[in-house]
């Protein structure tokens, strides 16, 4: 869930350190951290939700592990668990712990109208082109504001009626 929130690989996860959490310059909690990937800096705004799964494991940081902030199984035991998880969820959906990044990327940002080339920032993408990819699955997005579109149009038109002028009176075509 923590990565559904941040965006944050696998590795970055399992890596994340208490001095990777850093005030921002709107002076909120930010993840400070690198792409193991691609080097690249990563800054990623702490959403509330993502807080709250720090603070319920605050006690966790240790000599013992590192100081890592989060308990995190092996990638394969994540995913087997995942695969366990969606089995008895009903979800058919093959999980694992990268469909958090695309969760991130798609639901978290972009359906909530997170420009782009902010997701690409967010994460650690060095090139527009493959966050482009994310975007081409929101078609829900794209209904959704159409259907907003259609309400805008449906009432200006229904106040036209009303007001004596004759819909689309307006329209100008541009050429």
């Amino acid at each position: 869930l923590f990565a559904c929130y941040t965006g944050l690989s696998y590795i970055e996860v399992k890596l994340l350190k208490r001095g990777d959490i850093v005030t921002g310059i709107d002076g909120e909690e930010w993840i400070n951290v690198k792409r193991k990937k691609t080097k690249t800096p990563v800054r990623v705004p702490l959403l509330s939700q993502a807080k709250g799964i720090l603070d319920k494991y605050s006690d966790f940081p240790d000599v013992k592990n590192g100081h890592t902030l989060l308990p995190v199984y092996s990638n394969q035991k994540v995913n087997k668990y995942l695969k366990i998880i969606a089995s008895n969820a009903g979800i058919k959906k093959h999980l694992t712990f990268h469909v958090a990044r695309h969760t991130f990327a798609t639901t978290i940002t972009l359906m909530n109208n997170v420009p782009l080339e902010t997701v690409s920032k967010l994460l650690g993408h060095t090139k527009l082109s493959t966050t482009q990819k994310y975007a081409r699955v929101v078609e829900k997005k794209i209904s959704k504001d159409m259907a907003q579109l259609k309400s805008v149009l449906e009432t200006n038109k229904k106040k036209e009626v009303v007001n004596g002028r004759q819909p689309l009176a307006n329209l100008r075509i541009v050429r």
